[in-house]
């Protein structure tokens, strides 16, 4: 696992690497991302070395979120060539994450941009597997005891550690 000197984002943290910044606070950073699938394509990374979304905690997760939103109004007021936004976190490397220090791509899209993310959409299960899915991912969600509900604000998550 990727950490300090090895963690590319950890070195932009530290100041020992070049970087192309936007946005810090406290929290979080934005900036341009060097290997960009589009212009103006930029990450938001928490400063805190956190590999997968399941070490991320919310607060974090949701300052990262609410900064990919600020930029992607500042993205399509820019100038820059903008028709559509697309907000994208790869979390392991299943699901194609390269560095393992979580961030959350802001990407620019226009018409024939080239980036895709393949799937002919031919998958449809029955109804009786999507119940038992659901039902299997609410076992599962109840067992962590995350919040399950805006409306049950004492339900808190054990990963977070709250009494």
């Amino acid at each position: 696992m990727q950490r300090g000197a090895d963690c590319v984002f950890c070195a932009i943290v530290a100041g020992t690497a070049p970087v192309s910044m936007i946005y810090a606070d406290a929290e979080v950073l934005a900036f341009l991302d060097i290997r960009p699938i589009t212009p103006g394509h930029l990450l938001v990374i928490p400063k805190r070395h956190v590999p997968l979304l399941a070490d991320l905690d919310e607060a974090t997760g949701a300052r990262m979120f609410r900064v990919a939103m600020r930029l992607a109004r500042t993205v399509r007021a820019s100038g820059l060539r903008c028709k559509g936004i697309n907000l994208f976190l790869a979390d392991g490397e299943a699901a194609g994450q390269e560095v393992f220090h979580t961030h959350l791509h802001v990407i620019p899209r226009f018409a024939d941009d080239g980036f895709r993310i393949e799937e002919d959409g031919s998958s449809m299960p029955p109804r009786a597997e999507l119940d038992a899915m659901t039902a299997q991912l609410r076992d599962s969600y109840e067992a962590l005891e995350v919040e399950v509900s805006p409306l049950d604000p004492q339900r808190t998550s054990k990963l977070r550690g709250d009494p």
